[in-house]
């Protein structure tokens, strides 16, 4: 196993679905949400380290690695933020922690987004990962977005289009992903690309995958303007890849400052994968922040 022998992987079931999950270490609960189209094994490299001062739990949200796919509904809530918010919240009911830290990359940012929308009196501190806020990043649409975040229009295509592309090989699928949003010269642990890979190359997979898409360009917007007037409340850490297309195109503090009361962060040297491609400064940064 990636995250070494102090880390126990087992399933947890909430009210409708199953859970996969690492953890491990001793101390204040910290929940790590990884991002797309990876899983929980993003966090090998730092992971480990965080266990000397928390309880670090590393889950597969819903649709990805080895957690439940449950079938979809016409207005995709079953993949909406809320509903992947709340199912980790119930882990975090079946884990004993009432109360926790939370830190999110891509799409995992994106349900700790929600999270601390939905459930303020849970999430003490938050931490988003190289992203903008998805109402943001729709509404300031133009070409250089439509080109650099093409799989954005790409996966909610209706009539199983993109699972049908996708799936012809998902492994090149995945790979390119790896390699054209991570900084020039990345290399990743074959180990855990393999891992990736043997978890998104499944039909049932990657069509959660889209279903996540898809949610993001529905029924999340309308959970997002619902809350337009609420600001997130709890101290919020935003740290980005100073190489990536988040960097080139958002002034990044000031756009979450419009989200939040209190913000602070700041770039990484590297591309979007920052716990794989920066995990020293990742680590750095989270536990300044988390060390209460």
């Amino acid at each position: 196993m990636l995250f070494g022998k102090e880390f126990t992987e087992t399933t947890v079931k909430t009210t409708n679905i199953d859970i996969h999950l690492a953890h491990g270490g001793t101390g204040y609960p910290l929940l790590l949400l990884h991002g797309y189209p990876q899983t929980h094994v993003i966090w090998h490299a730092i992971a480990p380290l965080l266990a000397k001062n928390f309880h670090v739990i590393c889950p597969d949200l819903r649709g990805y690695g080895d957690s439940s796919k449950p079938p979809s509904t016409k207005d995709h809530y079953p993949y909406s933020k809320r509903a992947m918010a709340q199912d980790m919240i119930e882990l975090m009911d079946s884990l004993g922690h009432q109360e926790f830290f939370v830190a999110g990359h891509d799409r995992g940012a994106r349900v700790t987004h929600r999270m601390v929308l939905d459930h303020p009196s849970r999430v003490k501190k938050a931490c988003v990962m190289d992203i903008a806020p998805t109402s943001h990043m729709f509404s300031s649409t133009n070409q250089n977005f439509a080109t650099g975040y093409y799989h954005w229009f790409f996966l909610i295509q209706p009539d199983d289009l993109p699972e049908k592309m996708i799936g012809d090989d998902p492994a090149y699928y995945l790979s390119e992903k790896l390699k054209r949003w991570s900084a020039p010269g990345m290399e990743f642990n074959p180990e855990a690309v393999d891992e990736y890979i043997r978890c998104f190359s499944k039909p049932d997979s990657i069509h959660a995958s889209c279903e996540d898409y898809r949610a993001a360009a529905s029924i999340d917007l309308e959970h997002d303007k619902e809350d337009e007037d609420n600001k997130i409340e709890c101290p919020l850490l935003v740290i980005w890849g100073s190489q990536g297309f988040v960097h080139r195109t958002y002034d990044v503090l000031s756009v979450w400052k419009n989200y939040a009361h209190q913000v602070e962060g700041t770039s990484l040297d590297c591309g979007h994968f920052l716990p794989e491609e920066s995990p020293d400064e990742t680590y750095k940064a989270l536990m300044k922040f988390f060390t209460v």
